[in-house]
């Protein structure tokens, strides 16, 4: 059995899987602030549905980047510093624990749900923050999991702002105090679109990337700015640079969950 843990800025998701990728447990919960309630409440959950013995290996999404097998920073939980393996091993001594940063699982996920993976892809996570991971082939880039999409700082309003600070999903509350899913004003969507492009033309011309995959709960409503979106990036990128496909991911709300999946198969296989 693999444990799939999804650590979000809001909400923690735990999905166990059989090998075959089948689901048979769910459960979800807000994420808790100090990192030994998280361990706690997440260790709980696991344990309440299942022995630590029987798991094959427990994998686990965080929000933030890391070097050298620990969590460096994870800027929306307010964490640095953190030996993650080491952390849950008091409650699972004998299992099998990976963990790596959310968005490059869910670019990994994304990648392999595509029938030929892309040479180079991004995935975008737009939901309490903003996120990139990037895969190459269908297989996660070690080398780049301190990549921090959302940490670029670019001009907006006149100003050099954090791209996160400005184009995540809590700052298009913030600023329209709705969700997407209550917004339907094509003015609102060119707007929020213009913020996505933002980040999105500084990292295409550095990355080229085959194809950028939009998902995280803002991704759930790319059918209301994704024209928008691909109509600024066509017009503003170099023609060269055109060839990079604008997608909707497959599992917006669920690729770092089925990213967490596929890292513990690769890492099972050895």
């Amino acid at each position: 059995m693999i444990i799939a843990v999804d650590t979000g800025g809001t909400k923690t998701l735990i999905e166990a899987f059989d090998h075959d990728g089948t689901k048979t447990f769910v459960t979800k919960f807000a994420t808790p602030r100090a990192p030994e309630e998280y361990i706690k409440a997440v260790s709980e959950a696991v344990l309440a549905f299942t022995a630590a013995e029987n798991i094959d290996c427990l994998s686990i999404a965080i929000p933030g980047p890391m070097r050298d097998g620990k969590l460096l920073w994870a800027i929306n939980l307010g964490w640095s510093s953190l030996d993650i393996v080491e952390l849950f091993r008091g409650s699972f001594p004998n299992t099998k624990i990976v963990f790596a940063n959310d968005a490059m699982l869910g670019g990994l996920a994304e990648a392999r749900a595509i029938e030929t993976p892309p040479a180079l892809s991004l995935y975008l996570t737009l939901s309490t923050g903003v996120g990139g991971g990037l895969a190459a082939n269908g297989r996660l880039l070690p080398g780049l999991s301190i990549f921090e999409a959302g940490q670029i700082h670019t001009e907006h309003n006149g100003q050099l702002q954090r791209w996160e600070d400005f184009a995540s999903g809590h700052n298009f509350y913030e600023r329209y105090q709705q969700y997407g899913a209550d917004v339907d004003d094509p003015a609102v969507w060119q707007d929020y679109a213009q913020r996505v492009a933002t980040g999105l033309l500084v990292i295409i011309p550095m990355l080229s990337p085959d194809r950028v995959i939009i998902g995280g709960s803002m991704g759930t409503h790319y059918h209301k700015y994704g024209q928008f979106l691909e109509e600024i990036l066509q017009r503003q990128l170099p023609i060269h640079m055109q060839h990079t496909q604008i997608t909707q991911a497959k599992n917006p709300e669920e690729a770092v969950i089925y990213g967490c999946y596929y890292n513990a198969i690769d890492a099972l296989a050895g």
